[in-house]
């Protein structure tokens, strides 16, 4: 084995070194290489995305602006009608309040007048009743009368009549007012 000096143990130290970063360049390099590769792959990739998305963005960009106004056109629409809308329900709200109103005060007036109609054909009919019933009374005991007188009559020609002296009434008595 030959002589193992300093020298020869540092040549071979630094040569083991030079070799190591030497294998070291070439591993980067490699990376270096293989991450270059990979951001043009990626770069490549981004470009087809960006010319895939940025028709579908412009396109999106150009409907919104036109639509934007009719939108906001439509929304200031829908928001009149809504305050015409209120107003005119609260109008027909105060409208139909005030023909109940009406329409009660009328239905209290037919009813009033109903009522004193009502209450002048109860007296008128009371009137007519009275005035028709006290003749018919006083026909009616007229004509009970004039049979009962009939028939003391007819019995008087057919028997002589007993007088009584005492109280009671005769059975001839008892027809005389009906």
């Amino acid at each position: 084995m030959p002589n193992l000096d300093n020298q020869t143990i540092l040549l071979a130290v630094v040569a083991v070194t030079a070799l190591a970063v030497l294998l070291q360049a070439i591993i980067l390099l490699a990376i270096f290489i293989a991450v270059r590769k990979a951001a043009r792959s990626l770069k490549e990739e981004a470009e087809d995305l960006r010319s895939s998305l940025m028709p579908i963005i412009y396109n999106t960009r150009d409907l919104f602006t036109r639509l934007a106004p009719k939108v906001e056109a439509t929304v200031t629409d829908v928001a009149e009608m809504t305050h015409g809308l209120r107003e005119q329900s609260a109008e027909v709200r105060s409208t139909v309040a005030h023909v109940l109103v009406r329409v009660n005060r009328q239905a209290n007036r037919v009813d009033g007048m109903l009522t004193s109609i009502l209450d002048t054909i109860d007296r008128a009919s009371g009137f007519v009743t009275d005035a028709v019933s006290r003749p018919m009374r006083q026909l009616s005991r007229l004509l009970a009368s004039a049979k009962a007188i009939v028939e003391s009559l007819r019995s008087s020609e057919s028997a002589p009549r007993e007088i009584r002296t005492h109280g009671d009434p005769s059975s001839a008595d008892k027809d005389l007012f009906v």
